[in-house]
């Protein structure tokens, strides 16, 4: 029996196991998949290198009304790929956090398939493979969030998008939060017809009034078919040659139609396979993990960080959370949420400090 097992190779778990390390206890780091997650092998990273393709080409269209000549870009969209896996690669084998992972002495299991909870303190992989540890940390992450909407099966996800192999003519993209609008917008650039459809007011909900009025009419000026506040999504279907979108506002239907449709409508906690149960391990109204300040979960020896919690989900608040949850799991209740002395925008290139900060006032914070 191990010390403790995080579950989750993410932002969160990797400093999570990190930090359990360095305080001194004996740790495993669990992952379906491979070192990094989500964010390396499907999120920021590769996304990075689409969108930084898609706006070299928006700006060699460009050049002409500066005075420079040159022939018509055109992608290749199968070198570009090549580009993504490179890129991918040499991000993983030079992660620093890989580098103190493998100084610190902690156990590494990767691609071991789905691990679910057998009591709790012991979980099993699909592949066989059977740890117990005194305590876990679960840094599953997210998924796109599923319509129940007939014929929701046709669609597909961000994770799709970025895997195809060949350039789509016509994609429909629903949701126009951050994922959405990115997907949206690299796919223009290289050349699909985009329509961009937002149940909302606006797109961009989140951001700023002015910025998301901004980026639709530039979204609009480029070609691309913004629809705001369209209304309910009835069903998707199958036509001859495309996917369907029925929907309808005020009593009038419509449809739209393309050879891919891409659904972005929210992340949901990646808890599905874990058997959280039989662990005791509760969730909350929002399906995410429910934790507490120290982000203990319903189960005191067992801790959640990274987006399986819902807080804010991106990368800068895995890091300082996974750092939080470790030195809780290890040293006991002692720092709450918002007390790690970590600068997020460091953790990936620097060491993490080696002792528990000193205390300070607590922030105003909620946890739900």
């Amino acid at each position: 029996m191990v010390d403790i097992v995080v579950i989750g190779a993410g932002p969160a778990g990797v400093v999570a196991a990190i930090r359990a390390a360095e305080l001194g206890a004996r740790t495993t780091l669990l992952t379906s998949g491979g070192f990094g997650g989500m964010a390396d092998n499907d999120g920021p990273v590769p996304v990075r290198v689409l969108a930084h393709t898609a706006r070299l080409l928006r700006e060699a269209r460009q050049l002409g009304e500066y005075g420079v000549s040159v022939s018509k870009p055109m992608l290749d969209y199968p070198r570009l790929l090549v580009r993504v896996r490179e890129v991918v690669t040499d991000v993983c084998a030079h992660s620093s956090l890989r580098q103190q992972i493998d100084s610190l002495g902690v156990t590494v299991q990767q691609q071991t398939g789905q691990a679910r909870f057998i009591d709790a303190h012991t979980v099993e992989t699909k592949g066989g493979l059977r740890l117990q540890a005194e305590k876990f940390i679960i840094c599953t992450g997210g998924v796109s969030r599923r319509l129940p909407t007939p014929g929701f099966e046709l669609t597909s996800t961000h994770s799709d998008a970025w895997r195809l192999t060949s350039i789509p003519p016509s994609m429909l993209v629903v949701g126009a939060g951050a994922t959405g609008a990115q997907v949206a917008s690299i796919f223009n650039a290289f050349g699909t017809r985009v329509q961009l459809f937002e149940a909302g007011p606006r797109i961009l909900s989140t951001e700023d009034e002015d910025v998301a009025a901004a980026a639709a009419a530039t979204f609009r000026t480029s070609g691309m078919v913004v629809q705001e506040n369209f209304g309910t999504i009835e069903s998707f279907e199958k036509t001859p040659t495309e996917v369907r979108m029925n929907f309808a506002k005020d009593g009038r239907r419509d449809s739209a139609e393309a050879a891919l449709v891409v659904v972005a409508v929210g992340w949901a906690a990646d808890t599905a396979g874990l058997n959280l149960a039989a662990a005791g391990v509760e969730l909350n109204q929002r399906k995410f993990v429910k934790v507490d300040e120290y982000l203990r979960t319903s189960t005191p020896h067992i801790f959640a960080a990274g987006d399986v919690t819902g807080r804010l989900m991106l990368v800068s608040q895995a890091l300082p959370d996974g750092f939080v949850e470790a030195t809780n799991a290890v040293q006991g209740p002692t720092m709450p949420v918002g007390e790690a002395s970590v600068r997020p925008a460091a953790l990936p290139t620097r060491n993490m400090p080696r002792s528990v900060p000193p205390k300070r006032r607590r922030a105003r914070r909620t946890i739900s």
